[in-house]
């Protein structure tokens, strides 16, 4: 039976990056050894990084002032990092409320300074995003994440201000043609929409950092890893390559032109079918869904959990939503295929139409 992937992350790889990628475990590059084993400060890995790094800039269309970096601890650890660097313990940074992930990036930074929660939507369960606040300008910084991937929302339009944006792109990066040079860092997870779990990826405005007092340990601090080109200490040599090859996939497809033309066409045909099928249902703000994560239910609990063993019965895999929201979640990632989505309405249909 054929498996539709739509994992939240780790999620779904493109297949020739799979293939690639076990190549390279028997034999990296034909030179005898695997991937795995490899030093990190051989040529043949550093030129690994510096491939990646270079295509990170090539495919966001960076301007000279950002550094690329790929560091360990996910995108998690980026939520305590921030502040560390860029936050002293008196200033204060803006940070929108917007689902669990901002949440949890709410209290890291909290540690560290102070925070304006600036916007927040859940008032009404994270449904919708709150796009009308000020940010004061003595503000350090703004912190939003881009798509909510256990709320289904994203941000299709930023805001506009003079404070630098920080911004949490786990789960749709490089899905879409956007101005990247507006932000002053972003940071994401590889393991949704880049590669393997087990490696983050950094984009910093080198202007930003080195501008507060507080001491930071070596290790945590931006800048050391800047000056040592990502690798400061063993970097997670396997999770960079499979992020490689994913960047050079997307590359090779036609880019983040025809990434988000994908997209767009995966999340319509998704959302036209659960908005044609009165069974199901979206709560989700219609102009503020994501093309990446689209949340539904079905009102009658036994239904749902009989849609859910119909999805598994059927080799459609991770459509379970995420404990704190419940319903259904098909996450719909670059390396998702169109008719995986087809597949998906086709069930909707048949269930939608034997239990009307």
């Amino acid at each position: 039976m054929k498996l539709h992937n739509f994992n939240s992350g780790p999620s779904i790889l493109p297949q020739e990056v799979l293939e690639q990628a076990v190549n390279a475990i028997k034999n990296f590059n034909g030179i005898g050894l695997s991937i795995l084993e490899i030093g990190h400060r051989t040529n043949w890995f550093l030129d690994v990084m510096q491939e990646a790094r270079f295509l990170v800039k090539e495919l966001m269309q960076l301007n000279d002032n950002y550094e690329v970096l790929f560091l360990h601890g996910g995108a998690t650890t980026q939520f305590m990092q921030v502040p560390m660097n860029l936050l002293d313990s008196t200033e204060t940074a803006a940070y929108c409320d917007n689902g669990i992930w901002g949440s949890k990036a709410i209290k890291e930074a909290s540690v560290f300074g102070n925070v304006n929660i600036v916007a927040s939507s859940k008032d009404k369960n994270y449904t919708y995003l709150n796009k009308n606040f000020d940010i004061p300008t003595n503000n350090k910084y703004l912190h939003i994440t881009t798509n909510n991937t256990v709320e289904g929302t994203q941000w299709h339009q930023f805001p506009k201000t003079n404070v630098p944006i920080v911004a949490d792109m786990s789960s749709d990066i490089f899905s879409r043609e956007i101005n990247f040079n507006q932000f002053s860092l972003i940071y994401a997870g590889a393991q949704k929409n880049m590669g393997a779990a087990g490696v983050s990826l950094v984009v910093i405005d080198k202007n930003i950092v080195g501008k507060i007092s507080r001491k930071i340990s070596p290790i945590m601090n931006y800048q050391n890893h800047i000056d040592a080109d990502s690798v400061l200490n063993t970097p997670p040599v396997f999770a960079v390559y499979v992020a490689l090859l994913t960047l050079r996939w997307i590359k090779k497809e036609g880019g983040l032109k025809e990434m988000q033309k994908r997209a767009e066409q995966k999340s319509a045909l998704l959302y036209n079918t659960i908005d044609s099928l009165p069974l199901f249902h979206c709560p989700i703000n219609k102009e503020d869904r994501s093309k990446m994560n689209a949340v539904f239910f079905i009102d009658n609990e036994r239904l749902q959990n009989n849609f859910l063993e119909e999805c598994k019965q059927n080799g459609m895999i991770g459509v379970k939503g995420y404990r704190t929201m419940g319903g259904i979640r098909v996450s719909m990632y670059n390396a998702l295929k169109y008719e995986s989505v087809e597949t998906i309405t086709q069930l909707m249909k048949y269930f939608a139409n034997k239990n009307g």
